[in-house]
């Protein structure tokens, strides 16, 4: 006889008593569990791990209105929704008013804790709307009336929805959004028999919010950093133009250095054959002093090897060209006027002995004011006046232009770098002179410069004794 098969009601139980079928639903609901418990932590994790608490929306700002419009906005919400709030609950789904007014306070009032604290003010609407849903389930006004979030919970939530978005890290932004979905379908689920659903409408607006929120934000912060990092670039630039011009500086420095050690050398390794019965011991001095005189001026051309340019180091030769002093700025002011600037240029009748150091900076100066002339404002008459104060102790250098006529107003560069200003007050101050820049009220421009005839001596350097037999 052939065997039948078993039917459900005379299978074999399992070893604990529970129908097979039963049991194998036990054992994939026990893995769901534990599959979904990590994501589960997370999630609590981020829905109770706040972002900057305290801190109250556009609270950087610097106008007054823009930080007390989070204030106002939240109390105009809070205001509108709490006796709305309690009159659709007792008069439209017949809820107890005692309990209405608390639970329409539950989920009004806490939008004024979001302006500084949105998390926190979501974890009280969320649990007094899903306690107030819970409630209207056993109420008789919530047939034909929407279900589980009434319109008043509607309103306030996406209102929190936005302020927590502006507030909070994505990750949060999304445990909030899934556990507001995970409500709503978990109510669908007991839903009373003809109720009008919300929960969908809500899971989508809120999701909606969510997201122009976080957009909003970043593209907010996106900014800020983006002007942080321009003001770090600009003080990078100006930095940087200083350290080019304090650079260029001393490779002109070096030819006004090196001279004077060539001329001390020289004079140390001659002083035995110019003048006759000179000691032994003399000239061993002597010799040393030319020998390090020799080893310094060595050791300039060295750093200056590391302080040339890269035009200068491609052409393989150092420059040769000797440097500028006021005796070259008629050629200077020559060449201005070929480029379309008109320049009157006045000199001291007299010639007057200048350091090298000031005169190479009377010069430059003169030089970038008159190209920044040309780059601003071409053909505008200009003045160039060096002259000596009447103790004779400070040269004058004057560089003033007119507004440039219309015909030729159009400047070359509509923005400066400062790099020439900043150049000019370098060379001021390596000098230990005074240094006056400005725009004049009729649209001019006006460099002044007082350099001292003679460059400062060094603090530590012994002054001259003075020769009581000199006339």
């Amino acid at each position: 006889m052939s065997k039948r098969s078993p039917t459900p009601e005379e299978e074999p139980a399992g070893g604990d008593g529970r129908p097979p079928a039963r049991t194998a639903a036990l054992r994939v609901t026990r893995r769901v569990l534990r599959a979904a418990r990590p994501s589960l932590r997370v999630l609590a994790t981020e829905l109770g791990t706040p972002t900057r608490p305290g801190a109250p929306l556009f609270g950087s700002s610097r106008r007054r209105w823009v930080r007390a419009l989070p204030y106002a906005v939240a109390f105009a919400f809070a205001v509108s929704l709490l006796p709305s709030g309690v009159n659709v609950l007792h008069n439209d789904y017949g809820m107890a008013g005692g309990l209405a007014g608390a639970l329409a306070t539950a989920q009004s009032v806490p939008l004024l804790l979001a302006v500084t604290r949105p998390l926190q003010a979501w974890w009280v609407m969320f649990a007094a709307a899903v306690v107030c849903a819970g409630v209207l389930t056993g109420t008789d006004g919530v047939v034909d009336h929407a279900w589980p979030w009434p319109p008043t919970v509607i309103v306030g939530y996406l209102a929190l929805m936005l302020a927590l978005s502006m507030r909070e890290r994505r990750r949060t932004l999304i445990a909030v959004w899934l556990t507001t979905g995970a409500a709503g379908i978990l109510f669908e689920a007991v839903a009373p028999p003809r109720v009008q659903s919300t929960w969908v409408l809500m899971f989508v607006l809120s999701g909606v919010l969510l997201l122009l929120g976080a957009a909003l934000r970043e593209r907010r912060d996106a900014q800020r950093k983006l002007l942080e990092q321009e003001t770090i670039s600009e003080a990078e630039r100006a930095r940087r133009t200083l350290l080019e011009e304090r650079t260029r500086i001393a490779r002109e420095l070096h030819d006004v250095v090196a001279h004077h050690m060539s001329v001390i050398t020289v004079q140390a390794d001659s002083a035995p054959y110019r003048i006759g019965g000179i000691p032994q011991e003399a000239q061993e001095e002597f010799a040393a002093i030319a020998a390090s005189a020799r080893e310094s001026l060595a050791e300039m051309r060295r750093l200056l090897g590391v302080l040339r340019s890269e035009e200068a180091e491609r052409q393989g030769a150092p420059e040769k060209a000797p440097q500028p002093g006021v005796g070259q700025l008629p050629k200077l002011v020559e060449a201005t006027v070929r480029a379309g600037v008109p320049v009157e240029l006045v000199l001291p009748e007299e010639p007057v002995a200048l350091e090298p150091a000031v005169d190479l900076s009377a010069y430059r100066i003169v030089q970038e004011a008159l190209a920044n002339v040309v780059r601003h404002a071409p053909g505008a008459r200009t003045r160039v006046s060096v002259t000596v104060t009447g103790d004779r102790s400070r040269l004058t250098v004057l560089v003033v232009n007119e507004p440039p006529a219309p015909p030729v107003s159009a400047p070359l560069e509509t923005s400066g770098t400062g790099h020439g200003l900043v150049g000019m007050r370098e060379r001021v101050r390596l000098v230990d002179g005074t240094l006056d820049t400005g725009p004049l009220p009729d649209g001019g421009f006006r460099v002044a410069a007082q350099l001292p005839l003679a460059a400062p001596r060094s603090p530590s350097a012994p002054l001259p004794a003075k020769d009581s037999d000199a006339p």
